[in-house]
């Protein structure tokens, strides 16, 4: 799964660890995220889309949909 997490959390001039206490998470989950080792759950994915203000969907695109 693609996603803009780390872009997003750039445009806020946040860490990985800024952003993971944001999301209540571990600093890895963020960069196992970002990374594409890992996907989040619905639940964390609507979170950090509730975060961001925007919808899951502008952060976290299916690689069948690039």
């Amino acid at each position: 799964m693609k996603n803009r997490l780390k872009v997003l959390r750039a445009e806020r001039d946040w860490t990985q660890a800024k952003l993971a206490e944001e999301l209540d998470v571990s600093r890895q989950t963020i960069n196992a995220i970002e990374t594409g080792k890992f996907d989040p759950s619905l639940p964390l994915a609507f979170k950090a889309a509730r975060l961001f203000d925007i919808l899951i969907e502008d952060i976290f695109q299916d690689e069948v949909d690039s």
